[in-house]
């Protein structure tokens, strides 16, 4: 047996398993979105959609609330993942576990927590309590790709930069954090495309006052209403691919660069 006959084998799998967990559910969502109640071709669920404000409205703050989300996890992400890779200030591997171990637990089991935490302490459910049920779900999301990268690093371009007279702070800004742009770029998909979309953590954590993108195609999805449904679901995937053609391009320009 040749050595591309065994790889095709190999390969067989995987490509039976995109078929039907992917590419088949891309084109039951597409033909779902371009058909009307009645099964017949029409556009009628996209004019429906970007003719209805209340709709716009929840797209646009989904935006705002995945952007907001995403710069806090930036923030407050960079310095953990920088903190966890330098040996100096972190010597046990404990503590790279303790950061990491939300991603191991459900999301819906940490979102419930959180909520039922904001209900101990008496505090108002709405915008505010999103913002942190979704930083702390989301955190672990932007720490690790970017501490991956920082612990991976060639550390002897700090150390030329130093012997060549850098300071710390040139260091870090000039030479860590432009070498850490993949991981920053990873991170910022894997936080903001599931903050678009997401429908629990904005039911849980705002008892359903505010509505995110997520929710308009759940509840469409619940009420039987499958082809507005999916052409919603539509506009997220052409968004989430926007995203990641973003994401390819910049890595592209960084390998050039």
């Amino acid at each position: 047996m040749s050595i591309m006959t065994k790889r095709s084998t190999w390969a067989l799998p995987y490509a039976i398993f995109l078929l039907l967990f992917v590419a088949l559910p891309l084109i039951i969502i597409i033909l779902y979105a371009f058909k009307d109640s009645s099964g017949g071709f029409s556009l009628g669920n996209f004019v429906k959609f970007f003719t209805d404000a209340d709709a716009i409205g929840t797209f646009a703050l989904s935006l705002e609330v995945a952007i907001e989300n995403t710069l806090i996890c930036i923030l407050l992400g960079y310095p953990a993942a920088w903190i966890l890779a330098n040996k100096k200030l972190n010597r046990s591997a404990v503590t790279i576990v303790l950061f990491i171990m939300p991603m191991w637990i459900n999301a819906l089991m940490r979102t419930l927590a959180t909520a039922e935490l904001f209900h101990v302490m008496g505090v108002q459910l709405g915008k505010g309590t999103l913002i942190v049920g979704m930083v702390y779900d989301y955190l672990p999301f932007m720490i690790y790709p970017i501490y991956n990268i920082l612990n991976k690093m060639d550390k002897s371009y700090a150390e030329a930069a130093s012997d060549l007279g850098a300071t710390p702070w040139q260091v870090f800004w000039k030479v860590q954090v432009p070498l850490s742009m993949p991981g920053v770029v990873s991170g910022i998909m894997m936080v903001f495309m599931p903050t678009v979309s997401t429908f629990a953590i904005s039911e849980f954590l705002t008892n359903n006052k505010i509505k995110l993108f997520g929710t308009i195609i759940q509840e469409n999805i619940n009420s039987s209403m499958w082809n507005y449904g999916a052409a919603l679901s539509l506009v997220m995937l052409i968004i989430i691919g926007i995203t990641s053609l973003l994401q390819d391009n910049k890595k592209e320009v960084n390998g050039v660069v």
